[in-house]
């Protein structure tokens, strides 16, 4: 079965559920029934309306559950608008369910991991991950979220700053991650970004094709991670670069500067240089700073020592390092890439191991581990 099918409907079969009266919680735990029965039938009889079936199916697990704690009169009206049998309507509902999700009644960072869960597909752990909190915090959340919208009528959609980072949670995800949601993160935002004039929308979108024009470089033929000083410039598709630069300029020149658009510039910066050496290390430090201003982000100011240790020498990237939290996802990585360019190759080998051990994907944890192998092994001789 083409699971890659399934996830693009299910959004829409989410809609058509909420929009013909299902409470939220309700409704996904009836899609999540329907998927389940997919899985069962469809290998041996896929149907010819994969969405139809769905929907169908879906209803009916939902009436199934209504059934069980509503009255007769509810039951009796919840039968009569059954869809009928037939080919389900072609619009694409995603974008709008993502607004529905970030419902005013949830906090912004409650509506982020409802919609990525219900919506994006991802699993708690993976949003989990993205928080930086524990898998199970992360699922009381959720359970929370699902708990506040229950039987809440979606008429009063939520702000486009929660889409936008439901969105680039969703892309990164794709991006590094363990499911390939990349293309459909930016899909999503160019539709916004037709819909809404918005500076962040663009500095959204522009950040998304930037990154997205260095993915093949990204990986070796062997699945193995390639960092970026060592990615084959010549295989950056420079016409998605050109694009994003133009959308992110744009945007830069309405004066209304966001996080997305900061974001944005640092990567046209890397994008913008003939090689690795050529990067303009002074500016990036500078959109890091700004950053840093937007959001006070932990994570951005270790992204900021590693650009400040490449201005003005590793030295100055460890002592903006020793101002942060050890416990931060990746210190042990940055730490250990600065020391072996400070030339002390046994704290770099120690702390690249110590890295590996928490790398969040397989494909880190073997870069990092080659990195200490090499350096071990450099000793030895």
């Amino acid at each position: 079965m083409d699971e890659a099918l399934v996830r693009s409907l299910t959004p829409g079969v989410l809609t058509i559920l909420v929009r013909r009266g299902a409470d939220f919680a309700a409704a996904e735990d009836a899609v999540q029934d329907a998927l389940i029965e997919a899985f069962r039938v469809w290998p041996a009889a896929p149907p010819r309306d994969p969405k139809g079936w769905l929907v169908t199916v879906a209803w009916r697990k939902f009436l199934d559950q209504a059934r069980a704690d509503s009255a007769r009169r509810r039951r009796e009206d919840l039968v009569e608008d059954e869809p009928t049998p037939g080919p389900a309507p072609g619009v694409d509902d995603t974008l709008q369910l993502y607004f529905l999700c970030a419902h005013p009644s949830l906090t912004p960072s409650s509506a982020v991991a409802l919609t990525l869960r219900a919506v994006g597909g991802l699993t708690t752990r993976q949003i989990a991950r993205a928080y930086l909190v524990p898998e199970a915090t992360m699922a009381q959340r959720i359970s929370r979220a699902k708990r506040t919208v229950s039987g809440v009528r979606f008429d009063r959609p939520g702000d486009v700053a929660t889409v936008l980072r439901v969105l680039y949670l969703v892309f990164n995800e794709g991006y590094s991650g363990d499911v390939d949601l990349a293309a459909e993160a930016i899909r999503l935002t160019r539709q916004l970004a037709a819909a809404i004039d918005h500076p962040e929308v663009a500095g959204l979108l522009a950040l998304m094709l930037l990154h997205h024009a260095r993915r093949a470089s990204r990986t070796a033929p062997d699945g193995s991670l390639v960092p970026l000083a060592e990615q084959d410039r010549g295989r950056w598709d420079t016409r998605m670069i050109a694009e994003g630069i133009g959308i992110l300029q744009a945007a830069l020149a309405r004066d209304r500067l966001g996080e997305f658009q900061a974001q944005a510039a640092v990567a046209a910066l890397h994008a913008d240089a003939p090689t690795a050496g050529e990067t303009d290390w002074v500016q990036i430090v500078e959109w890091y700073d700004e950053l840093a201003r937007l959001t006070d982000s932990p994570v951005v100011r270790l992204n900021r020592a590693v650009a400040l240790g490449e201005a003005d020498g590793p030295r100055a990237g460890l002592a903006a390092l020793a101002a942060l939290d050890d416990s931060l996802p990746r210190y042990a990585a940055v730490a250990a890439y600065l020391h072996e360019r400070d030339g002390d190759p046994d704290t770099a080998a120690r702390l690249y191991a110590e890295a590996a051990r928490t790398a969040p994907n397989l494909a880190e944890r073997d870069y990092l581990t080659r990195q200490a192998a090499r350096l071990n092994a450099a000793r030895r001789r």
